[in-house]
């Protein structure tokens, strides 16, 4: 129980923190006053002051923010002009706002950059975790705990090598070799075309001989620093964030499996629970999510001030400030019901 809450801690912490931290070395690099750096809300609890900014540890626990010096175009009295958010350059001022989710998306990469160096790269093995009944695997005497080696004489070192060589054959006969116990077998198998409901909501149509993985993993080293292939790890699971949003708006996915603080606070516990390297892994995926919810385009977000800078440098001078306090209250409603929905979930789930 004290492992989780410190686990949860410690990852919601340093998600919040670097995630204010782009914002304020961002506005520090282009010279803006920054009057506070908080990580919660509320009333101060602790913290220290050094130079005009006070950073702080605040009650709240639900957020963090930076405050920068005349950030709603009021006077400043401690600040120079020069030095004030609203008299900086719109591109400028959308830098620093950006810089917030673009953090999270460089904490990811470095925890992947670490996982990589640490441990190299996962491959999922061609293990067999089960037979699905009435399937051709079952017909053709597959059993659980086979590793498949080879298919038409053609050596398979994993899963996904394993899945991509089914599918090539689109529903011909198969020669697959598995190790069982030491002995080698050869399995007879024609693959037969099903449909499937993906993670997305999507029905796929494959070729398929009704295995499950056992999820047994191997890893191997990586060439070089491992650079490119922490990359390529954050560029997907970005793109798979991305398509899980659409999904949920295009209604492929039920809105009743957003989640929210309550099943974070489960996700991060569980991984806590699998290892040090499981949790990071967590935390790089929860700090994806984070920078891609930031950038939508909705007031009061990341995004929506994003959006109200662009549309500033397109027209060449500041939107109008009753038309962007309309904006920021509906941003708000839609924040709070979304915020609603996912807490709703939540006690859903929890109470069945």
């Amino acid at each position: 129980m004290i492992t989780s809450i410190v686990a949860i801690v410690v990852v919601l912490g340093g998600l919040i923190f670097f995630h204010e931290l782009g914002h304020f070395l961002v506005a520090r690099l282009f010279g803006m006053g920054v009057k506070a750096f908080s990580l919660g809300f509320g009333p101060r609890l602790a913290g220290f002051t050094s130079g005009r900014t006070d950073y702080k540890l605040s009650l709240i626990p639900l957020g963090g923010y930076v405050a920068l010096a005349g950030e709603q175009g009021e006077e400043e009295t401690d600040f120079p002009r020069d030095q004030l958010f609203a008299n900086r350059p719109a591109w400028q001022r959308l830098c620093v706002v950006a810089a917030g989710p673009l953090f999270n998306f460089l904490l990811a990469f470095i925890i992947y950059w670490f996982l990589v160096l640490s441990q190299g790269q996962a491959v999922i093995l061609p293990v067999v975790g089960g037979v699905l009944p009435d399937s051709p695997a079952a017909a053709a005497g597959f059993a659980k705990g086979d590793l498949v080696t080879a298919i038409d004489g053609v050596p398979i070192d994993s899963w996904t090598n394993m899945v991509d060589t089914i599918r090539a054959a689109e529903g011909r006969a198969l020669s697959m070799t598995v190790d069982r116990d030491g002995t080698p077998l050869t399995l007879s198998v024609t693959p037969k075309i099903n449909s499937y409901t993906n993670l997305f909501g999507e029905t796929v149509t494959v070729p398929m001989v009704g295995i499950n993985q056992s999820g047994e993993v191997r890893y191997e080293s990586v060439e070089g620093v491992g650079f490119t292939t922490a990359l390529s790890h954050t560029w997907n699971v970005s793109a798979m964030v991305v398509k899980g949003f659409l999904s949920i708006i295009e209604r492929l996915i039920p809105v009743e499996n957003v989640g929210g603080p309550i099943m974070l606070a489960q996700m991060v516990s569980d991984s806590a629970a699998s290892g040090i390297f499981s949790l990071l892994s967590m935390m790089a995926i929860i700090s994806i999510n984070l920078a891609i919810i930031n950038l939508l385009p909705i007031p009061v977000l990341d995004g929506g001030h994003i959006l109200f800078f662009c549309l500033e440098i397109v027209f060449r001078r500041p939107l109008n400030e009753r038309w962007k306090a309309r904006a920021m209250r509906v941003g708000l409603l839609i924040l709070l019901l979304l915020m609603s929905l996912a807490i709703f979930n939540d006690v859903r789930r929890l109470l069945s």
